[in-house]
């Protein structure tokens, strides 16, 4: 496995984290200082910049989460992808709310992500 497929993978958990749990120092030891987080709804730039956008746990309030994860693709020039697969299930009864598919990618440059994009699939 390639450094940049380990780093996908330990970047992969600490989102999951962070979005379940709302703690988010994990995630921001993986990103690159100058990061540049590119959501369908708005560009984070910076660390500081993300690590004060207040998404951290907001939907963690009332779902519980599962994760279907794909396998991470190596495209070569620090450029890795994969597609996941999210289900929100409703925390008080574990009732089945949404899912949704997106496409993650991201840049990884000197050991840290330096672009994490996520895309809508279907």
């Amino acid at each position: 496995m390639s450094a940049e497929l380990e780093i996908a993978e330990r970047f992969r958990a600490a989102v999951e984290a962070a979005v379940s749990t709302g703690e988010h120092s994990g995630l921001l030891e993986l990103v690159a200082p100058d990061v540049e987080w590119v959501t369908p709804l708005r560009t984070l730039r910076g660390v500081d910049e993300l690590a004060t956008w207040r998404v951290w746990g907001s939907s963690g309030e009332g779902f519980d989460f599962e994760f279907g994860d794909g396998e991470w693709v190596d495209r070569g020039d620090g450029r890795v992808d994969c597609e996941v697969h999210q289900v929100y299930r409703v925390k008080e009864s574990g009732d089945f709310a949404y899912e949704r598919r997106r496409r993650i990618e991201l840049t990884i440059q000197d050991g840290k992500v330096s672009r994490y994009e996520v895309r809508v699939v279907g």
